[in-house]
């Protein structure tokens, strides 16, 4: 992304986290005063599942294994930087990660209802942010991939039709995940997300979205 310090890129780029989008905040975001730019991070799908099996946080047996690495990577990052780091989970109340993400020009509503991002589809997840004090110079925005998606394949591709055009049915996913019928979402991930095209192209191992659909469905 352009206009990010060499040195923040290169902390990031270490723990295979990339930048999935920022924005200039104004004073209705919710920020820490004096915030030039939001930097919102995620996974790199190359190489992060791999680093994060590494860290001593997975191997622990302690919950949430994932937060508190996202915790404590990210909160050394920031505090290098001199910034602060903000996080999508430790609620409630919750930060509104939904709304800074639309806000950055790189994700939006999928007809599915889940956020869709220009570069990682469905997969997009966030780990955390920056809000640094500079004022970063920032890419123009993307283009929303649902628009050029003429197949729209997320759509009636959860098996349970929890998720669709109405809205997503939480307690019927669950239900469903805790049957037979259910184990391809479980070991794989998510059909809906997987069905999408952008998705396929930021794929994550097996053993990644089936980590990530044990925390969801405990």
């Amino acid at each position: 992304m352009t206009g990010i310090p060499e040195q923040l890129a290169a902390a990031l780029a270490a723990e295979r986290l990339a930048v999935l989008g920022g924005f200039h905040p104004g004073p209705d975001d919710g920020l820490p005063a004096g915030t030039g730019t939001l930097l919102m991070l995620g996974p790199n799908a190359a190489g992060f599942w791999d680093h994060f099996r590494t860290q001593p946080e997975f191997a622990d047996d302690v919950p949430d294994p994932l937060d508190r690495w996202s915790a404590r990577v990210i909160g050394r990052i920031a505090e290098e930087c001199g910034g602060t780091a903000l996080f999508p989970f430790g609620g409630p109340p919750f930060l509104p990660f939904i709304g800074w993400a639309l806000r950055t020009g790189r994700a939006w509503q999928s007809p599915v209802g889940l956020l869709v991002h220009d570069e990682a589809g469905l997969m997009v997840s966030w780990r955390g942010a920056l809000a640094l004090p500079r004022r970063l110079e920032l890419p123009a925005p993307g283009a929303k991939p649902c628009d050029s998606c003429a197949a729209r394949p997320c759509i009636g591709a959860c098996p349970a039709n929890a998720l669709h055009e109405g809205g997503y049915d939480v307690p019927l996913c669950h239900a469903h995940l805790a049957t037979p019928e259910g184990e391809s979402c479980m070991t794989g991930g998510c059909l809906v997300r997987r069905a999408c095209p952008v998705s396929r192209r930021h794929d994550r191992p097996a053993a990644q979205s089936a980590f990530h659909m044990r925390a969801f469905h405990r």
